[in-house]
C-alpha cells in the first residue's frame, strides 16, 4: 500500500477516442466583456471603429460595437482545448469555412459545440493522425455567432505513450 494520492492529469483525448458524428458540448460558456474586445482589438493592431468607437459604431447598422470576430474564432476555438485536445494534439493544420452569421455584442455568452466530422490516420506519420472538427458558437439565446472547420493532427494514445517514455 503506497501513501501517495492517484493522480489525475487532465488532458483531451486521443485520435482513437474521438468518434466520427459525436458533439462535444464544451461547457462553460463565456461572457465576453467591452475589455475583452478593447484589449484584444488593440493588441493584435487592429483600428476597426466598430470594435473601439461607441458613438460611431451607434451609427452603424448593428447600433453598437461588435466583438472582434478573430477574438470570437479565437475563444470558440480555445473552448475546445480541455476536453478535446489539450495534451494529444501534435498540431494544428488548418482552418477553413470560418464564418460569423450574427454578431456578438459586449455582455453575450459565448457557448461552443465541436463535431467531429472526419478522422484517419497519418499515412506520413505513424502514431499520429488527421481530425477534422466543426465547431459552432452560439450566443445565450442558442444564435449562430461563429462556426469553423479545424483540422489537427492528434496523437493516437499508444504512440503518444511510447514517444513520451522514449521508447
Amino acid at each position: 500500500m503506497t501513501d501517495s494520492p492517484r493522480i489525475v492529469e487532465q488532458r483531451g483525448l486521443y485520435f482513437d477516442e474521438l468518434e466520427e458524428g459525436v458533439v462535444y458540448a464544451h461547457k462553460p460558456g463565456r461572457t465576453v466583456t467591452e475589455t475583452d474586445n478593447v484589449l484584444f482589438t488593440t493588441l493584435t493592431m487592429n483600428t476597426q471603429a466598430l470594435h473601439l468607437d461607441a458613438a460611431w459604431s451607434s451609427e452603424q447598422p448593428f447600433g453598437q460595437r461588435l466583438m472582434n470576430s478573430m477574438f470570437t474564432l479565437a475563444t470558440m476555438v480555445g473552448q475546445s482545448v480541455t476536453q478535446l485536445t489539450q495534451g494529444t494534439i501534435v498540431a494544428q493544420l488548418g482552418l477553413t469555412d470560418v464564418s460569423f452569421p450574427h454578431p456578438l455584442y459586449h455582455g453575450d455568452t459565448l457557448y461552443t459545440e465541436t463535431a467531429i466530422t472526419g478522422k484517419r490516420l497519418s499515412s506520413s506519420r505513424p502514431g499520429q493522425g488527421l481530425v477534422t472538427m466543426q465547431h459552432t458558437g452560439r450566443n445565450q439565446s442558442g444564435v449562430v455567432v461563429a462556426l469553423a472547420t479545424r483540422t489537427c493532427l492528434m496523437w493516437t494514445q499508444e504512440a503518444h505513450a511510447a514517444h513520451v517514455s522514449g521508447n
